[in-house]
């Protein structure tokens, strides 16, 4: 039987660099590809890319496989940091890196890989996949604490296709162990947090070089005015920190982020009552079904809301082809607009979709 090809997508992290190393073992051929998304230095002048290109490069050396690298950065800025920008200029909060993995990272990176001759594509991504009679399905990871099948809930079938994911049943401590074992260079190196294209630097300094900043009230939900805001771009729904109101933290409690008025450019916000933070319900758009849609209108499933979270029972009803109503088993809180609600069954996630509003009935079910 010929050697397959498995063409890896490297970011010069340790899980890529594991995913690689594993494969290799496995008797596969292993090319590795490092995709650079993102063009700019951060705010100290340091492009990031430079520094991760140059792991990839050492992982690859030790691993005696070849290594490419191709520049998406139009693809990127076109079909994610677009909408990105497009989202907080809405008021909404986005998650950029679902969008990447839809629109980049299994898109135009598998066709490259398969220029490259890729019988196969793999990433360090913590989850599992099934290839069974030509139906593709996303599987949770063993480690649960590093499941990140929240942030593929809108891959297709045709993008699942011919895809391995070698991490789906190590915990992360293995895979450091692993890193260090074979002296892999990114052993130790620190995960990165947040977003991708943004990294280190100031939040707000990043989004105020592409959006202009329209200060405003900051009102409680009885009208009264608290303080100003710098831009409802800058603020999420539970948000505490940053909102330069004062207060003790003692029996009064804290101040929070419950909603915004993008109309009248109005942040609201609650002090130590979360009470209005609390819903019963989402409306979601663009649900992406993995495998396929369930043939029910109505059915039971978990959910989660945020990628750190405990999945929540709910029950889902099909509005449409694309759109679904979630009423939670137990209230939510802080369900933001512009996230994404993901569904899951006790191995598998089901697929996902943008949450567009919150309701909030009283009503619950058994």
């Amino acid at each position: 039987m010929a050697q397959k090809t498995v063409v890896v997508g490297m970011s010069g992290g340790v899980d890529s660099s594991v995913a690689a190393l594993l494969l290799k073992e496995q008797g596969y051929r292993v090319i590795g590809l490092f995709m650079k998304n993102w063009e700019e230095t951060d705010e100290n002048g340091a492009c990031t890319a430079e520094e991760d290109f140059e792991d990839v490069r050492r992982v690859c050396g030790l691993l005696d496989i070849p290594y490419y690298t191709v520049n998406f950065a139009r693809e990127h800025m076109e079909r994610v940091f677009s909408y990105f920008l497009e989202e907080y200029r809405a008021g909404r909060t986005p998650n950029p890196d679902v969008l990447c993995n839809r629109e980049i990272k299994f898109g135009p990176f598998k066709r490259y890989a398969k220029e490259l001759g890729a019988d196969l594509i793999a990433t360090g991504h913590y989850c599992g996949i099934s290839h069974e009679n030509g139906v593709h399905r996303l599987l949770k990871a063993r480690d649960e604490n590093k499941d990140q099948t929240y942030f593929l809930n809108q891959l297709s079938q045709e993008q699942l296709d011919g895809v391995l994911f070698p991490l789906a049943e190590l915990p992360k401590s293995e895979v450091r162990a692993l890193a260090l074992k074979n002296g892999l260079a990114t052993a130790k190196k620190k995960d990165s947090t947040g977003i991708c294209f943004i990294g280190e630097r100031n939040f707000r300094k990043f989004l105020q070089t592409y959006l202009p900043a329209r200060p405003g009230k900051i009102l409680t939900l009885d009208g009264r005015e608290a303080g100003e805001h710098l831009g409802l771009m800058y603020y999420t729904i539970g948000q505490r920190r940053g909102l330069d109101l004062g207060g003790k933290k003692g029996e009064d409690g804290r101040w929070f982020v419950v909603r915004k008025d993008l109309e009248k450019n109005v942040l609201y916000v609650s002090h130590g009552d979360e009470r209005p933070l609390y819903s019963d319900g989402c409306f979601v758009e663009g649900m992406n079904f993995i495998p396929f849609p369930p043939s029910e209108r109505e059915f039971l499933c978990k959910a989660k809301f945020r990628y750190r979270q405990s999945e929540q029972d709910v029950r889902v009803t099909r509005t449409g082809e694309r759109s679904l109503k979630i009423v939670f088993g137990q209230p939510q809180r802080a369900v933001t607009e512009g996230q994404y609600a993901v569904l899951y069954d006790e191995t598998q996630c089901l697929g996902g979709g943008v949450i567009t509003g919150t309701f909030s009935d009283g009503r619950k079910w058994e």
